[in-house]
C-alpha cells in the first residue's frame, strides 16, 4: 500500500507542478468530471524512462478514483478506500482535507504553485506528456491519455459501501 501512496504522491505530484503560464488542459479540471489513462516512467542519471506503473484515473472536484498496481483507490474527499481485489483487502480511511499526498484533486487545484520543477513535452486536445524534475539526478514523466471532459455527476460514485464488498474481504478501518 505504501508503494502505492507514493506512486499516487509523484503522479499528483506533477499534476500539481505547472509551467508558469498555465496547463490549459488542467485549468480546464474545475468544474468537470475528467478521465484519464496515465502512464508513469522514472529516468535515473540520464538514462532512458523506465516504466513504473500505467492506470486510469476519474477526478470531479475533491473526489477522485484510481486503478493502478492492481489496487483501486476511491475517495469522496473525506473518507479514502484502497481496495486490493485480488489480496480481497479493503483499507479505509479519513481523508485530512489539507493532505496534498493523497488527494489528487487538491493537487490538481494547486499545481501552478510548481512551476520551475515541470516541463511540458507535449499537449493536444486529448493528451498530456509532462517530465516533473524531481532532483538534479532524477526525472518523472507522466503521459495522460484519452482525457475526457464530463459534466459534474456528483459524488456517489466515489464512496464504495462496505455492503457492496463480498463477505470474503478483510475490511481495515482507520478512522
Amino acid at each position: 500500500m505504501k508503494r502505492l501512496l507514493i506512486i499516487v504522491s509523484l503522479f499528483w505530484g506533477c499534476l500539481s507542478a505547472g509551467a508558469q503560464g498555465g496547463i490549459p488542459l488542467l485549468d480546464k479540471v474545475e468544474g468537470h468530471r475528467v478521465r484519464f489513462h496515465y502512464s508513469y516512467s522514472l529516468s535515473r542519471g540520464g538514462g532512458d524512462f523506465n516504466p513504473v506503473t500505467e492506470g486510469d484515473v476519474c477526478v470531479e472536484g475533491n473526489a477522485y478514483s484510481l486503478d493502478g498496481l492492481g489496487l483501486k483507490v476511491i475517495s469522496d474527499g473525506s473518507t479514502r478506500w484502497t481496495l486490493d481485489e485480488s489480496a480481497r483487502e479493503a483499507v479505509v480511511e479519513k481523508v485530512e482535507k489539507e493532505d496534498l499526498f493523497t488527494n489528487p484533486a487538491l493537487f490538481i487545484a494547486s499545481y501552478k504553485n510548481y512551476g520551475d520543477k515541470i516541463v511540458v513535452n507535449a499537449s493536444g486536445k486529448d493528451f498530456l506528456d509532462i517530465t516533473l524534475v524531481l532532483d538534479d539526478d532524477t526525472k518523472a514523466r507522466f503521459l495522460l491519455k484519452n482525457i475526457v471532459y464530463g459534466e459534474p455527476q456528483g459524488k456517489s460514485d466515489f464512496s464504495p459501501e462496505q455492503k457492496s464488498l463480498s463477505k470474503d474481504y478483510v475490511i481495515t478501518d482507520l478512522r
